[in-house]
């Protein structure tokens, strides 16, 4: 009787051939463009910039504790719009498709289906685990009022408004940056475990102006949605989650307050 041979492993997502403009770098240079491309596609130099623009054309930020909805609205729709571009210039220049790269293969109707399913788990987790922190360390909580939520509560208009930009600029550009930064990490910077575990810390840090409770929180949030994106090898159900959890947040702060 023969010894069975052990299964055969299939890759999460095979690398397609290097097109010519690629190939011909060395793979230090690889490396090195990939880090230029996922800095670049990060937001921080694109709303650096746009934020210096919109200051010399004379909008009024406000200050850090107090931010102006026009100012904040404009930036980050803006940013979205930019970033998104961007992605999808780089991808092509990368020969591939940023329809692969974001839909893959899946049927949309069950991603749509799946990441509805997971709004209320991600909101349950969010509630448990934010709760939880400022009970048993509650020096994390080091910013008492949120900004961003000051924003979203001063009137229904602006909630409204400030709910369809956090769709926009949360759900669907950080997911589509999540799995444009994943692919980076998965073909030239040391693999797609890397890419969760530094995506996720930056996720997080991104929200300091929030407190350290928060940047915790929505670095948990940024290594579920990025496991969730490499398990379907589609943003769908991750834009889906992201911007149902974003929607029940402004929801919630509308209704009760912070």
């Amino acid at each position: 009787m023969q010894p069975s041979s052990p299964p055969v492993t299939e890759p999460l997502a095979p690398i397609e051939p290097f097109p010519p403009r690629i190939e011909r770098l060395t793979p230090f240079q690889r490396r090195l463009l990939a880090v230029g491309e996922v800095v670049l596609c990060s937001s921080v130099p694109t709303q650096l910039l746009i934020s210096e623009l919109l200051s010399a054309a004379g909008w009024a930020t406000g200050t850090a504790s107090e931010l102006q909805l026009p100012f904040v609205l404009t930036l980050l729709l803006a940013d979205t719009l930019i970033v998104i571009v961007l992605m999808v210039w780089l991808t092509r220049v990368h020969g591939e498709s940023p329809s692969a790269l974001w839909l893959g293969a899946a049927r949309p109707r069950r991603e749509l289906f799946v990441g509805l399913l997971l709004v209320p788990a991600v909101f349950l987790m969010v509630v448990v685990l934010l709760n939880g922190l400022r009970l048993f360390a509650p020096w994390l909580h080091d910013v008492q009022t949120n900004p961003l939520e000051q924003l979203a509560g001063n009137t229904p208009a602006s909630a409204a408004t400030f709910g369809l930009v956090a769709i926009l600029a949360g759900g669907v550009r950080e997911e589509l940056q999540r799995a444009f930064v994943l692919r980076r990490f998965e073909q030239y910077l040391g693999g797609a475990n890397v890419g969760v575990i530094v995506s996720s810390i930056a996720f997080g840090l991104a929200h300091k102006t929030q407190g350290w409770d928060a940047v915790i929180t929505t670095a948990v949030l940024g290594f579920f949605w990025a496991l969730l994106y490499l398990d379907r090898r589609s943003s769908i159900a991750p834009v889906v989650s992201h911007a149902g959890f974003n929607s029940l947040e402004i929801l919630r702060i509308a209704l009760v307050g912070q």
